[in-house]
C-alpha cells in the first residue's frame, strides 16, 4: 500500500473518498433527516438525462447533467413539497424519463457509442485534478451554508408544522437542500458515479441517526462514517484490483448490515 501512495492518481483519489465522504455526510443528513432518500435517487438517475443531452449537442457533460439534473431537482422538490403523499410517483416518472431519455439521445448521437454504464460507477482512480478542485469548491459552499442554518434546517427537518408558526420560510429552505444535494450529485456523478453517490448520500447518514441526539452529532458521525467507508473500499479495490466504486459500495452495505444486527441485539437484550 505503501508504493501505491506514491502515486498521484492514488492521491487524487484518496483525497476524492476524503471530499465526497464530507459533502455527501453533510447533505445525506438532511437527505435521510427528511426521509427523501428516494427524492435523492430520482435526481442521482435523472442524471443520465443530462449526460445524453450532453453528448448529443456536444458541450461538455458536466454542463449537460448540471442543466438537466438542476431542472429535475426542482421539479422534484417541488412535487414532494406541496404533495408528500404522491411524490413518489412523480419522481418515479422523473427518474425513468431521465434515464431512457439519456440512453434515446446517445442512441441519436451520430458516430458515437457513449459507455454510460461509467456513470454507474464512476472512475474515482482516475479523478482529475479540476474535479478535485470543484468537490472542494462545492464543500467549502455547503459547510458555512450548513452552519449559518443549522437551526433553520433541523427545524424544518424535524418539526415542519414548528417551522411554519415559527414564520420560517420552509419552502425556500427545503428547496435549498434539494438543490444542493442536486449539485452534490453533479459534482460527483463522474468521479464516483450515481450509484455510489446514493449511497453515500443514504447509508452512513442511516446509521449515523441510530447513534445520534442531535443533528450535528449525527452529521459528523455520518461524515466519518463516509469517509471510513470510502478509504477502506479504495483500499480493498487496490489490494484486490477491483473496482473501487464498487468496493466502496459493498463496504458501506455491509457497515450497514452490521448495524441493523447490532439494533437487533440492543433490542433483544432490553
Amino acid at each position: 500500500m505503501g508504493e501505491w501512495l506514491e502515486l498521484s492518481f492514488v492521491q487524487n483519489a484518496f483525497a476524492a473518498s476524503l471530499l465526497a465522504g464530507v459533502l455527501c455526510g453533510i447533505v445525506g443528513t438532511y437527505v435521510v433527516a427528511n426521509r427523501i432518500a428516494y427524492l435523492a435517487g430520482g435526481v442521482a438517475h435523472a442524471a443520465y438525462g443530462g449526460v445524453g443531452l450532453a453528448f448529443y449537442l456536444k458541450i461538455p457533460p458536466t454542463l449537460g447533467i448540471l442543466g438537466f439534473t438542476t431542472v429535475a431537482a426542482f421539479i422534484m422538490g417541488v412535487v414532494s413539497l406541496r404533495e408528500r403523499h404522491r411524490a413518489d410517483t412523480a419522481i418515479s416518472v422523473l427518474w425513468a424519463f431521465g434515464m431512457a431519455l439519456g440512453v434515446l439521445l446517445v442512441d441519436l448521437t451520430p458516430g458515437y457509442g457513449a459507455d454510460l454504464m461509467s456513470y454507474l460507477f464512476g472512475s474515482i482512480l482516475t479523478v482529475s485534478r479540476s474535479s478535485l478542485t470543484a468537490m472542494a469548491i462545492l464543500t467549502l459552499v455547503v459547510i458555512p451554508w450548513t452552519v449559518l442554518l443549522h437551526n433553520e434546517l433541523a427545524a424544518v427537518s424535524y418539526d415542519e408544522s414548528f417551522a411554519r408558526v415559527r414564520g420560517l420560510p420552509v419552502s425556500a429552505l427545503y428547496l435549498s437542500m434539494v438543490g444542493l444535494m442536486a449539485l452534490t450529485v453533479v459534482v460527483l456523478v463522474q468521479v464516483v458515479g450515481l450509484i455510489l453517490v446514493i449511497a453515500l448520500l443514504t447509508i452512513a447518514p442511516y446509521i449515523a441517526e441510530k447513534r445520534s441526539r442531535s443533528l450535528r452529532g449525527m452529521m459528523g458521525r455520518a461524515v466519518v462514517y463516509n469517509i471510513f467507508f470510502g478509504l477502506a473500499g479504495l483500499s480493498l479495490s487496490l489490494a484486490l484490483n477491483v473496482t473501487s466504486g464498487a468496493a466502496i459500495i459493498c463496504v458501506a452495505a455491509a457497515g450497514y448490515f452490521v448495524s441493523v444486527v447490532m439494533e437487533a441485539l440492543k433490542r433483544r437484550g432490553r
